[in-house]
């Protein structure tokens, strides 16, 4: 099934021990790119989170936030500088006997003195934090999935819907053509009529000057071609997984036939029905940007 590349998904996981909240957001481009923000503790997971995310998309810039909450007794851990304590009260003695000043120093004064008690976070069982960690990144790259899918289907739907005006626009082009060539024989027979006065006309003449003006308009490969590439899209939108670099090929395709066909068009009405199909076409290329 046809996917977007705009989505977004939020899961938060907790057991009795911690919390894990993911986020992940994504929006279109070329290839698979990965931004991954996460508490220092957790990087050492970082190629476990990619190789999982991998499994849910092929394409787009994919923004990864998580936070992790732990509440287990040794997430944190508090060290006590003894040598830096001492040399602390070394000096408080110094400086009291040196402006005789009165020693009222504290146990809670000197803990707060920097580098005596510090702080730091205990290291993780990692298979406990993995298994809670993956179970809050599966819920968000599902969410994500389901976002994508449902845009994927209003871009197919989108799609499909110019698909049906661009054949309808070329069917109009094949049948306004031998119009055109009816129309210009008779313009040609009226011209030659006035210059030649009473001469009788070569039919001849009248022909020739005609399959050459045929020749200069015809656009019956221009528009055959583009009903087999407006096909091949309709079959590519029909496929699962990465479609979009396909559908832009396609896309830049049609764009090139529209072109020719706009550039013999020596007729109005032709003229503008290339210019719509070429403003269609364009509309598709918009939306296949955000097609996976």
């Amino acid at each position: 099934m046809m996917k977007s590349m705009t989505g977004f998904g939020r899961a938060e996981i907790q057991d009795s021990d911690r919390r894990v909240t993911a986020e992940i957001k994504s929006v279109n481009h070329r290839y698979l790119d990965f931004s991954i923000k996460l508490p220092k503790k957790l990087g050492c997971f970082e190629a476990a989170i990619r190789a999982l995310l991998k499994k849910y998309m092929e394409r787009g810039k994919v923004d990864v936030f998580i936070s992790c909450e732990d509440y287990t007794a040794g997430s944190v851990e508090i060290a006590y500088n003894k040598e830096a304590a001492k040399r602390y009260m070394e000096y408080f003695r110094e400086m009291e006997e040196e402006f005789g000043l009165e020693n009222d120093v504290r146990v809670s004064f000197l803990a707060r003195c920097p580098e005596v008690l510090t702080l730091s976070e205990g290291t993780p069982d990692e298979e406990e934090l993995w298994s809670v960690m993956e179970r809050a990144l599966r819920q968000a790259a599902e969410q994500l999935s389901a976002a994508r899918t449902a845009e994927g289907q209003t871009l197919f739907a989108d799609i499909s819907d110019k698909l049906d005006r661009m054949s309808a626009m070329v069917e109009r082009i094949e049948a306004r053509s031998p119009q055109i060539l009816a129309e210009y024989r008779q313009r040609l027979e009226a011209k030659m009529q006035e210059l030649l006065s009473d001469t009788q006309i070569e039919e001849s003449r009248i022909a020739a000057e005609v399959i050459l003006f045929a020749d200069k308009i015809c656009t019956d490969e221009e528009t055959v071609r583009l009903k087999s590439h407006i096909e091949s899209m309709r079959r590519e939108l029909g496929k699962e997984g990465s479609i979009g670099r396909r559908l832009d090929f396609i896309a830049q395709e049609m764009n090139r036939e529209a072109n020719t066909i706009l550039s013999k068009a020596n007729d109005l009405e032709t003229s503008d029905t290339a210019i719509s199909l070429k403003t269609e076409i364009e509309k598709i290329r918009e939306q296949i940007q955000n097609i996976e």
